[in-house]
């Protein structure tokens, strides 16, 4: 089993949002981890936020099941059903296809870090906040299919 070496990978805060989207996810920094141990049906990153930055826009996926495990510091998990904050050890999941968005706020202090596992073949999904919806081939995209 490969050893994966995060400290030899540099941190992206690249994203495919568009303005004025992009701006609550600058100060999320991540480090893709499946890419580094050869894995391809799975997607894994070690994540880490700075204070007030957001994991992303609030979203769901259609065909991709998520795992977040929580490392260090303290995060807000926002839902469609509420507020929790999460702390290191807390694990917290969603099934594919539920349609009910989710995403992190570091609302603290200190830098907060987790990592984030999905398992699917990457398909469509929403946003529950804003008028946007990423498509089967991965483009950000309106609600009602025109493009940015």
């Amino acid at each position: 089993m490969p050893k994966v070496d995060l400290d030899a990978v540099t941190p992206s805060n690249a994203t495919g949002y568009p303005p004025p989207f992009n701006q609550a996810v600058a100060g999320r920094w991540w480090k893709r981890i499946a890419p580094l141990a050869g894995l391809t049906e799975m997607g894994a990153s070690h994540v880490t936020l700075d204070p007030g930055a957001w994991s992303s826009q609030r979203h769901w996926h259609e065909d991709d099941d998520e795992l977040l495990i929580m490392l260090s510091g303290t995060a807000v998990l926002v839902e469609d059903e509420g507020e929790t904050e999460l702390r290191p050890g807390d694990i917290a999941a969603w099934k594919k296809g539920r349609g009910t968005g989710h995403h992190l706020i570091n609302r603290s202090d200190a830098p907060c870090s987790f990592v984030a596992i999905s398992a699917g073949p990457g398909g469509p999904g929403g946003y529950s906040d804003i008028d946007m919806v990423w498509t089967a081939d991965g483009k950000y995209v309106r609600k009602d299919g025109t493009p940015y």
